[in-house]
């Protein structure tokens, strides 16, 4: 039973570059049959337009198992720190994010 984890087992490399990481206050998500995009945007206040930082592209078992990965961390994170409260504006028009 050990040789088959060793087996299954990858290695992941994680470069410089790519560890310092994206910042994204906004995703959209937009999906065909076959497949998830997921695009993570950095959207600054008073500015008309934002540019595409990562499109992360999965197919629908990957993006179900991203969903539950999720959803399970955020429960870790808030059995330790608390819970997550979502920030709504009382006014809309003062919310970037919407239309």
């Amino acid at each position: 039973m050990a040789d088959n984890n060793k087996q299954n087992e990858i290695k992941i490399e994680l470069t410089p570059e790519v560890a310092s990481g994206n910042y994204a206050n906004l995703a959209v998500i937009a999906h065909t049959p076959g497949e998830f995009f997921l695009d993570f945007i950095a959207v600054s206040p008073n500015m008309p337009q934002a540019r595409v930082n990562t499109r992360v592209i999965m197919n629908p078992e990957n993006a179900k198992n991203l969903l539950f990965a999720l959803r399970d961390n955020i429960q870790k994170y808030e059995n330790t720190y608390g819970e997550i409260e979502r920030k709504v504006p009382k006014n809309n028009d003062a919310n970037p994010f919407q239309a």
